[in-house]
């Protein structure tokens, strides 16, 4: 029978399109009086951005894939090059604003970055048995205590968590640059910052659950949404008691706000946790990311522009959270996976990605530059997208690049190649007079037996 989801999935984004309350978006705010700022030095700080993302980002995730798929030699390798660049990065290299002067954070970041990147090659040293570190007695001692199999689970871990660091300091270098996130802005920019990489963190999580064949198709006791039901419980728990200091102070707009989002996530958590149970599917997760969505869309803010932006950001979350639902209840059907991937399936991770990269790019201060420069909230809003789609591209290319090379790990570099070369002897030599033939796993003659 055909299948009927399609229909269901345009009802069901109409209704979320006809539900999200119009803007005015011929509003504009006044910039009158604004000056354009003065950026010292534009392209030699943007060289050396484009340089951290590439030695603290982008090869620390070849290094996490390559390690997690068990080619610890070809990561160390990798992680001695980004450990030598870290070490510059720290000791010589700056992210100065206009006055010449890097923030603490930025600066306490790159060492602490620089100093857990050769723990981490340490770890991974001790791990692959290299000869410069096992000939200390004391080292060879600990690894034959732990065993170089605990020593990888643990280099590997070390160098997940030097991708998320890694994160955080291209992160902070235009912060650092632009002298942002001081004084009163500081709390706003950690919020900013906190719930945006949330939002790609559990955006990177369904994409790897998706794109990975043995954690999409695990056959354990509780689904996906049971755990994003517990998460969700136990953040909106934390959130309530936390957003406003109950008793000790008086309330404002934004701690009504975000307790109210705190108990939203713990009240609707229990319900997820209580439908998902005994391994079953449920929407509640998804459901939540609308309301949460529809939350953020209608914080009214100072500027205009924040508003808009905010607006966009609640928008996107609430058709991440609408997709994930139709792709639950009309694609899969309650089912946990399909034996392919459908295209569909990656919009719902995409929107939780660019979600969480909108709304990083929204605080006050980055909104006031895009004002100061001439901009309107249209043509920033694109610029972001088009950040967060190459976010999701560097996601999929760590998961698909470790699937390749875990596939390599199991087969071998060659296994194709072999395959083919093996088939083309068996055509050119034929025996006429066979008594036994035992294939092999790859489907070659293993044993001839002449008469």
């Amino acid at each position: 029978m055909k299948s009927t989801w399609f229909p269901k999935f345009v009802l069901a984004v109409l209704v979320v399109a006809f539900t999200v309350q119009a803007h005015d978006g011929m509003n504009m705010d006044d910039t009158e009086g604004l000056t354009r700022p003065d950026i010292k030095h534009a392209g030699s700080k943007t060289f050396h951005w484009l340089c951290t993302i590439l030695f603290l980002l982008i090869m620390p995730s070849l290094v996490a894939s390559l390690t997690f798929a068990g080619k610890i030699y070809s990561a160390l390798v990798f992680q001695i090059v980004c450990g030598i660049y870290a070490l510059l990065e720290a000791a010589v290299l700056r992210f100065p604003d206009g006055d010449g002067v890097e923030n603490r954070t930025s600066r306490g970041t790159a060492w602490f970055l620089a100093l857990f990147m050769w723990i981490t090659i340490f770890f991974g040293g001790l791990a692959s048995g290299t000869s410069v570190l096992v000939k200390n007695k004391k080292l060879q001692a600990f690894v034959s205590r732990t065993g170089e199999t605990k020593l990888a689970y643990v280099h590997r871990a070390l160098s997940f968590l030097l991708v998320l660091v890694g994160w955080v300091k291209v992160c902070l270098a235009p912060v650092a640059m632009f002298g942002f996130c001081r004084g009163k802005y500081t709390g706003q920019c950690l919020a900013h910052g906190i719930m945006g990489s949330s939002f790609i963190l559990y955006g990177f999580i369904y994409t790897m659950v998706l794109v990975v064949p043995w954690i999409r198709n695990a056959r354990t006791s509780y689904t996906q949404d049971y755990i994003d039901s517990w998460i969700m419980c136990i953040w909106g728990i934390v959130n309530t008691f936390t957003e406003h200091r109950w008793g000790r102070e008086g309330w404002n707009m934004g701690d009504y706000q975000h307790t109210a989002m705190g108990i939203l996530w713990w009240c609707g958590g229990l319900v997820g946790i209580f439908l998902s149970r005994g391994g079953r599917r449920t929407f509640v997760p998804s459901l939540m990311i609308v309301f949460t969505g529809w939350a953020m869309s209608e914080h009214t803010q100072k500027l205009i522009i924040s508003t808009k932006v905010h607006y966009l950001f609640g928008l996107v979350l609430m058709c991440g959270g609408a997709l994930r639902i139709v792709e639950i209840a009309f694609l899969l059907r309650d089912k946990r996976t399909l034996e392919k991937i459908q295209s569909f399936q990656y919009l719902p991770p995409f929107c939780l990605v660019c979600s969480g990269v909108l709304f990083m790019s929204a605080n006050a201060e980055q909104l006031d530059l895009v004002l100061r420069l001439g901009a309107d909230h249209s043509s920033y809003s694109l610029v972001i997208i088009s950040g967060a789609f190459l976010v999701y591209l560097w996601i999929l290319l760590c998961l698909e690049g470790y699937l390749h090379l875990a596939q390599m790990n199991q087969n071998g570099l060659f296994f194709q190649y072999s395959n083919v070369n093996d088939q083309n002897l068996e055509t050119d030599f034929e025996l006429d007079e066979t008594t036994a033939v035992t294939p092999r796993n790859s489907g070659i003659t293993d044993d001839l037996e002449l008469q």
